[in-house]
């Protein structure tokens, strides 16, 4: 590549970056926060989010800022109200310049030359003038009250006026009221002191219905105290009644495990017996056993004298036939006499076993009468027992029983009473007839006590007039006779 070209390259490089270097300093570009107004040999126009380019001699441009400006609205002088109220009212407010062209180029008009402090003392200017139309149709109330209302008054009066300098109110806020003659202090007084007067008088009709509530949970606590310690008494009392039965039946049963241990007995002495007589049989049996041993050796003693007698004879050379026949002889009269003896042997012991057995039979029999003897003879005395003692048993004597346990009857009644650690009274002082304090007391284990007569007439069926005209004086019964002496 030649010189001359190279140079011509570089040469139209650098009038590139020439040239981009240049329009980039024409270009401008608009921040979000602004507006940039561009005017010259052409009309005027806005540039927002965005950026042009400014020939420079024929065009120039100015930013206008879009930001929200914010100021008090505070008259110096008092604003008088509906009510002729002298009143300092001081207000918070925030104005924009509004976001279409139009709007901005009005606002550029308007304050494009003017400093910020200019700006904000024209825009305060009229915000004030419009406030204090607003306060003089109102009443000191509706401002204190109601200051969303004055705010949405503001913004509405001040849309026009404000939309013809491309502005707009984005906020108008009441900050404070005050007045030199405490009228607004004075205003609140008639509503604190009937706030106050709702509050002491519902303060004291809670009281009421609290004590009310007390008294009424109280009274209901010894309602069911009272009911509780009856069903109490009357538990205790069906477990008395229970439990002398449970004795009752407790020593019915132990009379007759007596009885039949007694019974038992009797029988094992029967039995003791019969083994005993079976023993003693067995004694004679053997005793037959040993006799007949002994006969079946003397018949054993007799054929060893018989063999002797034999070789006596063969000794002394008898003649063999007077031999022989006398070895027959002897022989036939051996086993004759062993035949003899082992019958009457076995005849003597099956009359002995028939005799033991017989005795066993006869003792058994015996034994059963007795103890069957026995058993009605010890039934027949207990239900003689009985029967005297129900024949001394007459209705007078079981009505005398019955008022004189009656005692016994209340005291178990009031036992209950006895163990109570504490008792708490409650009196209105609106009982009649009942006593109060302690006396009620009393008056309850009266009741309980006056219970009892209506208890023995629901036991006997008979009215207690008619059960005390059948008391008669009862003399003490001798040991050895059960008639009843008068005395």
């Amino acid at each position: 590549m030649s010189t001359s070209v190279i140079v011509v390259v570089g040469l139209v490089i650098l009038a590139t970056l020439i040239l981009f270097s240049s329009i980039g300093r024409l270009y401008r570009k608009a921040g979000p926060n602004e507006a940039i107004i561009v005017y010259g040999y052409r009309a005027a126009r806005v540039i927002t989010k965005g950026g042009a380019v400014i020939f420079p001699v024929v065009e120039t441009y100015r930013a206008l800022t879009l930001e929200l400006m914010s100021f008090d609205v505070a008259p110096q002088q008092d604003l008088y109200t509906k009510q002729g109220v002298a009143v300092t009212v001081e207000a918070v407010a925030q104005i924009k310049v509004r976001s279409d062209h139009e709007s901005i180029l009005t606002a550029a008009e308007q304050f494009l030359s003017k400093t910020p402090d200019q700006k904000e003392a024209l825009i305060r200017l009229v915000m004030e003038g419009h406030l204090r139309g607003i306060i003089g149709q109102l009443t000191v109330e509706q401002i204190v009250k109601e200051p969303e209302m004055v705010a949405e008054r503001m913004r509405a009066t001040c849309l026009d006026d404000l939309s013809k300098m491309g502005l707009e109110v984005v906020s108008f806020t009441i900050r404070e009221v005050r007045d030199k003659n405490e009228y607004i202090t004075n205003m609140g007084r008639p509503d604190v002191a009937r706030i106050k007067r709702d509050a002491e008088i519902a303060a004291a009709e809670a009281e009421r219905d609290t004590a009310i509530r007390r008294a009424n949970a109280l009274r209901e606590a010894a309602i069911a105290k009272a009911a509780s310690d009856q069903d109490r008494v009357i538990a205790e009392t069906a477990s008395l009644a229970k439990q002398a039965q449970a004795q009752r039946d407790l020593d019915i049963q132990k009379a007759q495990f007596t009885e039949q241990s007694r019974r038992q007995e009797a029988q094992a002495d029967k039995a003791y017996e019969l083994q005993t007589n079976v023993m003693q049989q067995q004694v004679v049996a053997e005793q037959q056993k040993i006799l007949q041993v002994e006969k079946e050796a003397q018949i054993k003693v007799q054929e060893a004298e018989i063999a002797r007698h034999e070789n006596e004879l063969i000794s002394t050379v008898l003649k063999a036939s007077e031999i022989e026949a006398r070895r027959i002889t002897n022989i036939a009269t051996a086993e004759k006499s062993r035949a003899t003896i082992q019958a009457e042997g076995l005849a003597a012991a099956a009359r002995v076993q028939g005799e033991a057995q017989a005795a066993i039979t006869r003792l058994q029999g015996q034994a059963e009468a007795d103890v069957i003897f026995q058993k009605g003879e010890a039934e027949a005395k207990a239900m003689n027992v009985k029967a005297e003692a129900y024949q001394e048993w007459t209705q007078a004597a079981i009505v005398d029983k019955l008022i004189t346990n009656m005692a016994e009857v209340v005291r178990a009644m009031a036992e209950p009473l006895s163990k109570v650690d504490k008792i708490t009274i409650i009196s209105t002082g609106e009982e009649s007839g009942g006593g109060m304090g302690a006396s009620r007391v009393t008056g309850e284990v009266t009741k309980i006590a006056a219970q009892v007569p209506a208890l023995l007439e629901s036991l006997t069926g008979m009215k207690m007039s008619d059960l005390m005209g059948q008391i008669k004086p009862m003399e003490p019964r001798s040991e050895t006779s059960s008639e009843i002496k008068p005395n």
